[in-house]
């Protein structure tokens, strides 16, 4: 068992504050001892590290981060049930573009952001602040970039959000709203700084430093932000992305792996060389669990897979979605839709014996038990379950977004051939065909294939416009442009009188 791991869950820095919502505060006791003498060992500092990397998954576990990034696309919805679950008008505001600043899930999913950041504010402090500083330097930097990622989301989410590096904010002195370009700014220099002090996957033994942060896993997220630059500056920055790419690619500590549906198995995902970023999850320790498959599958699936527990049947993805790929590829075959059976074959049937036949959701409010196709991306095959946790790990990032981000930035830059090329390693990966040429319509069609359910979407329709101007089930009018930003939650302006709302709302 690797130490972050085994000390997950357990924040083990005293009487440090941390900003909850930024402009909340509330105090977080975690022990008996002050950061001066408790972090005497790099062991009792990682004890603390680990809860910054267990609240960032947030972003990628079925709560509410993962929803506002996925509710309002084209590859994401959970349409209220006949039977009366699942209904809930704050998420069906976000599918429709339809949100303000009273949300509460937008509330709840900023909370739990500026958590993360104020978490590492708090930590990064009690390392500062110990006699043992300088024998800390990469686990600042690791912590430094924990608090990058949050403020990446934050960015990404709500555009012009404050930027606070204490752990405790001064009620005589609330942070203003910074604009989007200078958080940008910032979270870049956090990570260049970061780089320096932090590992290579090249200089570390993967089976025991997994699943944390390492030099390529920062490059990954400069070449995210690059990639979007435009959207989030004004400036592109397509030659940068490109760097940062190669930056990853040119380690040789990756590749892809044999089948995609490998780098989300629980029995495979820990030795995949794909893997650049992820969160783990141990149910049998009580280290975190992986809850895909309670909220999205049918609950015929706790027949289908032996689940010792019955699904919700929430999640679900659109038409649209399925439509993208082609008969014989691969990843089509993580969709689930149509008749449905067993594993060895037979008819998989409710109790009258009528077999379960998904179709597209047709009522967003009042929907059939078979309406909303499943993305069986975190398979149940071969999982370890604690109840309805799983033990699959959380996937962050992985190499095929550092081949198709350089893609992208190559063609639009005007290098085709060698964006095609890369294209195609993804495409062959899962038994596509060959693409014989290339338009931005079909990079942005590989990426929502091959990064459904990622937390992926939203961020890239956005930047290929089709967010605003797209079509699909429910969406039938164009978006204004000023919806690519949440609001900022109401709570938070009326806790803090220095914060500015976003334009329109």
């Amino acid at each position: 068992m690797n130490t972050l791991l085994t000390y997950k869950y357990m924040l083990a820095a005293a009487f440090l504050f941390v900003t909850a919502g930024c402009t909340k505060l509330e105090e977080e006791r975690f022990g008996n001892l002050s950061p001066e003498t408790y972090y005497s060992t790099e062991e009792e500092a990682l004890s603390s590290v680990a809860g910054v990397y267990q609240k960032l998954s947030l972003v990628i576990d079925i709560g509410d981060l993962f929803r506002i990034a996925e509710f309002g696309t084209d590859e994401f919805v959970v349409p209220g049930r006949a039977s009366g679950g699942w209904f809930d008008q704050n998420q069906l505001d976000i599918i429709l573009h339809e949100t303000d600043r009273n949300n509460a899930m937008l509330a709840r999913a900023w909370n739990n952001l500026f958590l993360e950041i104020g978490t590492a504010n708090a930590v990064l402090e009690g390392l500062d602040a110990s006699p043992n500083k300088d024998n800390f330097k990469a686990l600042i930097a690791e912590t430094r970039l924990l608090r990058a990622y949050g403020y990446f989301y934050a960015m990404d989410f709500w555009g012009n959000v404050p930027v606070v590096t204490v752990a405790r904010i001064d009620p005589a002195n609330l942070p203003l709203t910074t604009p989007r370009k200078d958080v940008f700014q910032f979270i870049e220099t956090e990570i260049q700084e970061a780089i320096n002090d932090l590992p290579s996957m090249t200089e570390v033994d993967k089976s025991s430093y997994y699943p944390r942060f390492t030099k390529e896993s920062a490059q990954t997220l400069l070449a995210t932000m690059y990639l979007n630059a435009e959207v989030y500056t004004g400036t592109p920055q397509w030659q940068k992305a490109i760097d940062a790419c190669d930056a990853v690619i040119n380690t040789g500590a990756f590749s892809l792996e044999t089948d995609v549906v490998n780098n989300f198995s629980a029995t495979l995902q820990r030795n995949s060389k794909e893997l650049i970023s992820a969160f783990t999850n141990d149910p049998s320790r009580n280290a975190g669990g992986n809850q895909f498959i309670l909220y999205t599958q049918n609950g015929l699936d706790q027949q289908r897979y032996n689940l010792p527990f019955t699904p919700a049947n929430g999640y679900s993805t659109y038409q649209e979605a399925l439509d993208r790929y082609e008969d014989g590829d691969k990843r089509k075959n993580l969709l689930q839709y149509g008749p449905q059976t067993y594993l060895d074959g037979r008819p998989l049937n409710y109790p009258d014996g009528t077999q379960l036949d998904i179709i597209a959701v047709k009522d967003l409010i009042s929907a059939q038990d078979n309406e909303g196709y499943k993305v069986l991306k975190y398979t149940p095959v071969g999982t370890t379950w604690s109840g309805y946790n799983a033990d699959n790990d959380y996937v962050l990032t992985r190499y095929a977004d550092i081949l198709l981000i350089k893609a992208e930035a190559l063609f639009r830059l005007g290098n085709q051939g060698d964006a095609l090329e890369l294209i195609n390693m993804i495409r062959d990966r899962s038994d596509a065909n060959a693409l014989d040429a290339l338009s931005l319509v079909d990079i942005e069609a590989e990426r929502a294939r091959e990064f459904i359910w990622e937390g992926h979407r939203r961020r890239d329709m956005i930047r290929f416009g089709t967010y605003f101007t797209g079509r699909w089930a429910f969406k039938t009018k164009d978006t204004p442009t000023w919806r690519g930003i949440y609001p900022i939650p109401q709570e938070q302006i009326t806790a803090n009188p220095q914060l500015e709302q976003n334009p329109e709302y």
